[in-house]
């Protein structure tokens, strides 16, 4: 048997893909777009190995783990997707709005090139293209054996990162032997708000594990949670503006529960808060359809109140216009808006509108790519380029690490902790070089397993 590691390798954190090759059957485990950095599109552009693939199975629905989907389709991949209920309607909603961002990014480029003679570009993928792989999506319950293929079986459970979110095991026949093989996904924090725990494996013959932050914990959330409201609170005494660069699909649902409880307990008077993102405002509507993912706590919060009759200060701004007419609220105001690297969307225009005033505050609630305009504002850089205009950054810059939907180190190795009795081959990808050597070292200290680092590209053999 054989894996290639077409993503998420080499130090490489976006672009999941693993591609498993048996004497009879392939199938590719994610297949996420690359994010961040220059080298970013050449590495989306790279033909993706459709000849002979069986099958395609997700962990979740997030763009660097869903947004090179719609490519096989467009290299004519005709089979099967398969994916929790809820990873099915995510990805849906991601890879539609990256078709449709890429289709605007072309024009606008195509614009420029006609203007200057050159021969026009044409979009990585379509709508067409996202709307056919959307319609190959097989739905697969938790915690079920399901035969993707004939000789591979692979099995769903939760991985508490986002809506649907799972780690994948399969269980290979292959030459007469049977082999399992874990991808763990992105996997989320314990006791983290709305979602439930992740559900490790307790056997394999190889693990795949994400090392995003192998190199430490995150702050406490109940410090983290402390922290948000006391700027929250600082900025309402303030009059200033909030900005929260947000991952439509995870961080905005959590951020409305927390302002939810801080209405709710009279904290602070409700004060106005723009959803200034579509994505999110869709995404939203599939966690309200999707209860029985959300753990036992966050059941009881709105059996006793739906959070909506909280936030009745809340507007979701759907348009350009809705988005625009923010520049005119004045302070105190929360704005989320995305993308949440801040690489691109409207979070962009309000930066350039704000991120000069000292009144501003920023607020980073999730991992920043390198190269990224996020990374850049949590590095402390005084002046940054916003659409090519330099923009001094006088606003306070918070980070807050303890909301990320990502395992810490502890929790890393806590899940580990539950397979690592069967002694499997350990392969750690989705980090970044300086993380996943320090989680390498402390796997072989505390279990006495050398895990690989594989780059780009890289075959290992099982």
């Amino acid at each position: 048997m054989k894996i290639t590691t077409l993503g998420a390798a080499g130090g490489e954190v976006t672009g999941s893909a693993y591609l498993v090759q048996t004497k009879s059957a392939s199938v590719l485990v994610d297949c996420g777009m690359f994010q961040g950095g220059q080298h970013a599109d050449e590495l989306n552009r790279t033909a993706l190995p459709v000849q002979g693939l069986d099958a395609v199975l997700i962990t979740h629905g997030h763009l660097d783990h869903t947004g090179r989907l719609p490519l096989l389709a467009k290299a004519n991949y005709a089979g099967p997707v398969f994916a929790t209920q809820a990873t099915i309607e995510m990805s849906a909603l991601i890879v539609r709005d990256s078709a449709h961002i890429q289709a605007g990014d072309i024009e606008r480029l195509n614009r420029k090139r006609e203007r200057a003679g050159d021969p026009p570009l044409e979009p990585l993928y379509t709508p067409a293209h996202a709307e056919a792989i959307i319609s190959q999506f097989k739905p697969v319950p938790y915690r079920q054996v399901i035969t993707v293929v004939p000789g591979i079986q692979a099995i769903w459970t939760e991985a508490g990162h986002m809506l649907g979110s799972a780690s994948i095991q399969l269980i290979v026949d292959d030459d007469g032997k049977t082999k399992r093989i874990v991808f763990s996904g992105d996997l989320g924090p314990k006791n983290a708000p709305i979602l439930k725990d992740y559900e490790p494996f307790a056997e394999a013959d190889m693990v795949f594990l994400e090392s995003t932050y192998g190199d430490r914990d995150h702050q406490p959330l109940d410090e983290t949670v402390a922290e948000f409201d006391n700027i929250v609170k600082n900025a309402v005494n303030t009059g200033g503006k909030i900005l929260v660069p947000t991952f439509a699909v995870g961080r905005a649902q959590l951020l409305m529960l927390l302002l939810s409880q801080m209405f709710r307990s009279n904290m602070v008077r409700p004060f106005p808060i723009f959803l200034d993102s579509p994505m999110a405002i869709s995404a939203t509507e599939i966690y309200r359809h999707h209860h029985e993912l959300f753990d036992v706590e966050t059941l009881k919060y709105i059996a006793q109140k739906p959070e909506e009759g909280d936030l009745q200060t809340l507007k979701t701004c759907v348009t350009a216009e809705d988005s625009k007419k923010i520049n005119d609220q004045p302070g105190p105001c929360l704005v989320m808006a995305g993308a949440g690297m801040c690489n691109a969307g409207r979070i962009l225009h309000h930066l350039k509108a704000n991120l000069w005033k000292p009144e501003t505050h920023v607020v980073i609630v999730g991992y920043q790519s390198a190269e990224s305009l996020g990374r850049r504002l949590v590095n402390g850089e005084k002046i940054v380029s916003i659409f090519g205009e330099k923009i001094a950054v006088k606003a306070q810059v918070h980070t807050l690490g303890g909301f990320s939907a990502h395992a810490g180190q502890t929790d890393l190795l806590a899940w580990f902790g539950a397979i690592a009795p069967s002694r499997p081959r350990v392969v750690l990808t989705h980090g970044e070089n300086p993380q996943r050597e320090i989680l390498a070292k402390l796997i072989d200290q505390q279990y006495q397993l050398k895990p690989q680092l594989p780059e780009l590209n890289e075959v290992i053999e099982l």
